[in-house]
């Protein structure tokens, strides 16, 4: 039955062991880098930088003249007015219009110049919000990391720990079977062994769905051949901690970019209002038109008989003789004719047209002065949002270097109770292999060292993580982060 009980532990732990071995093994910068290269929220957020642009490049095009050019076709039938004769006529006759328009405004009470200056903040808005969300998401995938370790090493501890167990109950057992101890001592260390079989359990369970979570913040489909290294992260000292809050608070203030966001959030409500006022200016554009025409349909024109160009008439009578006045009168004949040619057309019938328009608003049912007062009212929004996000970075700052603080003594003080643990645990183990305690003694003095072990994990890796914090509120950028 005993030999059963450890040949199953020593097949689960080579199996988690080969498990570990055959996992693709992630280094905590691969894990960062994937995490920046592939999050969802990261993607989004480049969108929006890209939207920014497409904005700034919108604000410039408003300096460029606008050109537009238009045509129509339409066939008439019945009584309709020819366009190029401009005569009524009964018949059925195709047209065609052409016109090139070209606008350029010349004054708009800067309402331009101050969108393009605010393409420029939006795009720089959108930058810091891209950096912010990568800096949070290097930090969650640093937490999940670092959590996996922790979980590995308390794993790794309480099962180095259970074969030491393991060897106390043959030892013990043999002891029982010569007489020379009583048979309960043997019954609690098995008692222990059960209970450290169970907390291995939930150990391995723990880091099953540590690297689960981990392997989804990472977009990381293949959950079984996901494993993290779990060598080489220790305390390493870049004297960050031995720098006052006052530094940290002033270098936040300067690199962060959440107040950053909240001053280009800021700037952008004070371009609002500026060209919300810009609408109080008369607006001077200028304009160029051209246009041109065709028809094929047919005309009467009036010419002189070839035949008979003039006749003689009487065109009136002299008053105090009374004598006939004779005159010429031309003789005209109405005749058809076709469509000039297209080209011919074109060029006769086109025209230009050219000038300035000024728009003065005068009264727009308070449109404009409602629209000032909602941009001003956002400007003193957004210049609170200023102010709390200061003192949000400030308390977060302040709260971070206490964390860390607290978590260093935290450390120090895990370190100084694993050594005198570990030494009342050596000394206990000493006492039992002579007989001097009883296993009940001994098992209460083995957990407390294994419960030493695991805050030891537990603070170490609590006190790296809250000292990268730190780090990144210094203005360290997310991938020099050193571990």
């Amino acid at each position: 039955m005993k030999k059963s009980r450890i040949l199953v532990l020593l097949i689960s732990i080579c199996t988690f062991s080969i498990q570990a071995q055959e996992a693709k093994q992630w280094t905590l910068a691969e894990c960062i880098q994937h995490a920046l290269d592939n999050n969802i929220s990261i993607q989004q957020s480049e969108l929006d930088v890209e939207l920014s642009e497409i904005d700034k490049l919108t604000a410039i095009g408003n300096f460029i003249p606008t050109l537009n050019m238009s045509a129509g076709l339409t066939e008439n039938t019945g009584l309709s007015f020819n366009p190029v004769t401009n005569n009524a006529q009964t018949t059925t006759f195709l047209s065609a219009t052409g016109r090139i328009n070209v606008g350029y405004t010349l004054f708009d009470g800067l309402a331009n110049y101050r969108r393009v200056q605010r393409a420029d903040l939006s795009k720089l808005a959108a930058d810091y919000r891209l950096d912010k969300i990568k800096d949070d998401i290097a930090l969650f995938v640093a937490n999940g990391y670092l959590q996996v370790l922790t979980n590995k090493a308390n794993l790794e501890s309480a099962t180095a720990q259970n074969l030491v167990t393991i060897e106390q109950i043959e030892r013990t057992n043999q002891l029982v079977d010569a007489g020379e101890l009583p048979r309960g001592d043997l019954l609690e260390i098995e008692a222990s062994n059960a209970s450290e079989l169970q907390n291995i359990a939930v150990l391995e369970n723990a880091v099953v769905i540590s690297r689960i979570s981990l392997a989804q913040l990472l977009l990381i489909d293949d959950y079984k051949n996901f494993d993290v290294v779990d060598e080489g992260y220790d305390i390493i000292d870049t004297e960050i901690s031995e720098k006052s809050v006052e530094e940290l608070i002033a270098a936040a203030k300067e690199n962060r970019n959440e107040v950053k966001i909240a001053q280009a959030n800021m700037d952008l409500a004070e371009k609002d209002l500026q060209i919300a006022k810009a609408a109080y200016w008369p607006t001077l554009s200028a304009f160029f038109g051209y246009d041109t025409r065709y028809t094929d349909g047919t005309s009467f024109v009036q010419s002189l008989d070839a035949d008979n160009p003039v006749s003689v008439e009487q065109i009136g009578v002299v008053e105090n003789t009374g004598q006939a006045v004779i005159g010429e009168i031309p003789n005209t004949v109405n005749r058809l004719v076709g469509p000039d040619p297209f080209f011919d057309q074109i060029y006769q019938n086109d025209g230009i047209s050219y000038g300035l328009q000024l728009n003065i608003p005068i009264f727009n049912g308070f449109q404009v002065k409602s629209n000032v007062k909602r941009n001003k009212i956002n400007l003193q929004r957004t210049e609170f949002l200023l102010e709390q996000a200061e003192l949000d970075l400030e308390s977060n700052v302040y709260q971070a270097f206490v964390d860390a603080k607290g978590s260093l003594k935290a450390y120090e003080a895990a370190q100084k109770a694993i050594e005198s643990q570990e030494l009342a645990y050596e000394y206990a183990k000493e006492r039992y292999d002579v007989g001097l305690t009883n296993a009940f003694d001994f098992s209460q003095s083995k957990l407390r060292y294994d419960n030493a072990v695991i805050a030891l994990n537990r603070s170490k890796y609590d006190y790296i993580f809250k000292i990268k914090v730190l780090e990144l509120y210094f203005g360290i950028p997310v991938t020099e982060l050193k571990f």
